[in-house]
């Protein structure tokens, strides 16, 4: 698995867990989902992600989203 489809189930288990979450706890961890929605819209247009950096310096192979 490269690191773009990494990023994308990453991103897509934080976004079922906010969900369940607000309907189990509380409507606040919606907060979670909108933040991560701004995320991948920053990143589709600038190419920055703290979490593709990391996973970069942790030896996994880039894709073709981020290099």
């Amino acid at each position: 698995m490269n690191l773009d489809r990494f990023f994308l189930v990453f991103a897509g288990i934080v976004v079922l867990i906010s969900a369940l979450l607000t309907w189990a706890a509380s409507g606040w961890w919606l907060l979670l989902t909108v933040f991560i929605g701004v995320h991948l819209i920053q990143s589709a247009f600038t190419g920055f992600c703290p979490l593709a950096m990391v996973l970069k310096s942790l030896g996994m192979k880039p894709g073709e989203i981020f290099r």
